[in-house]
Formats: structure tokens, C-alpha cells, sequence
């Protein structure tokens, strides 16, 4: 499959079976983020990978977006570990993290795991829940497993506005 076959083919899951990912696919997975480009190669991402029932009731605590996913990512980054545009101050630490996660949703798909990636969740909450201090900061939730029989891209999936209301050419 193309890297165009794959991105056009991977759609947001939002219904999972509950089979557990194996280690070795978690693996693989992760490892797509680790190849994956920073700021200055800085790699402030950091990964909480949450698997257990324990983890993913308290993944559940903080966003009804959890898709009863048997997996979940924490996507974070070390705001002290970015780097920063120096005209500004603006740090690369989200950026980073959605680079890594779009390696890790998109090397999923390849083996066979559906994902989705969510923002829609309460990072106090998470925060408290995780005990994530000092400099971590979340920047999305990657839920992932297998994706259920009836499960089905969003109806407006393929849609795209045209091409000459997003690309400017100067």
C-alpha cells in the first residue's frame, strides 16, 4: 500500500472491539513516534501508555470520548525540553506531540489498529488522575484497538473543501 493508499484508507474509530493490541504492535506503534521529526530534533514528547482497567477508567473520568477504546495514549510534552522560536517564545511542544501521534496513528493503520485522536478532554482532570506535574503538559488523547465489525468512517470522511479555498499560491 502507498503512503497515499494508507492516509486516504485511515479513518477516525470511534467503536472498538475490546480484544487487547499485543505488546509487540504497541511496540511497533510507539516506535513510528520515535522516528517521528521535533523542533530541533529535541523530542520533548513523553507517552503514557494506558492499557489497564484502572488506567482506562480513569482515561474515562476525563472525556466521554473514550470510544470504550482497550487502549489510550496520553500524548504530553516537557515544556522545558521544547524548542522555541526565538522571535516570539512560541514552543514546539504541541506541535511535536501531534507530529508523533500522526507517525503513531498512521503506523497503526498499517497493522491493523483504528484510532482516534482526541482533544476533546479535560486535562486537569487527567492531570490529577495521571499525576502528571512539573512540566508535562497533555496535548491529545490517541485512542486505539481494533476497530469494531459495524465500525464505520463519519459520513463527511471523504469530503474536502477545494483545494483552492486552503492553498494559497504566491
Amino acid at each position: 500500500m502507498t503512503f497515499y493508499d494508507l492516509a486516504k484508507k485511515r479513518y477516525s474509530v470511534r467503536k472498538f472491539r475490546p480484544d487487547p493490541v499485543p505488546e509487540d504492535i504497541i511496540q511497533k506503534i510507539l516506535e513510528a513516534g520515535m522516528i517521528a521529526p521535533t523542533g530541533c530534533n529535541s523530542q520533548p514528547q513523553r507517552i503514557l501508555v494506558v492499557r489497564s482497567s484502572e488506567g482506562l477508567e480513569k482515561i474515562k473520568a476525563s472525556t466521554r470520548c473514550h470510544f470504550d477504546a482497550p487502549l489510550v495514549f496520553v500524548i504530553c510534552y516537557n515544556r522545558e525540553e521544547c524548542w522555541k522560536r526565538p522571535y516570539d517564545g512560541k514552543l514546539s511542544g504541541d506541535i511535536d506531540a501531534t507530529i508523533v501521534a500522526t507517525h503513531m496513528m498512521l503506523a497503526a493503520e498499517e497493522l491493523g489498529v483504528g484510532s482516534c485522536m482526541v482533544m476533546h478532554y479535560r486535562p486537569e482532570v487527567l492531570k490529577e488522575q495521571f499525576s502528571l506535574g512539573g512540566q508535562l503538559e497533555s496535548t491529545l488523547l490517541l485512542v486505539m484497538g481494533y476497530p469494531a465489525a459495524d465500525s464505520a468512517p463519519a459520513p463527511a470522511h471523504d469530503a474536502s473543501r477545494p483545494m483552492d479555498e486552503l492553498v494559497s499560491w504566491c
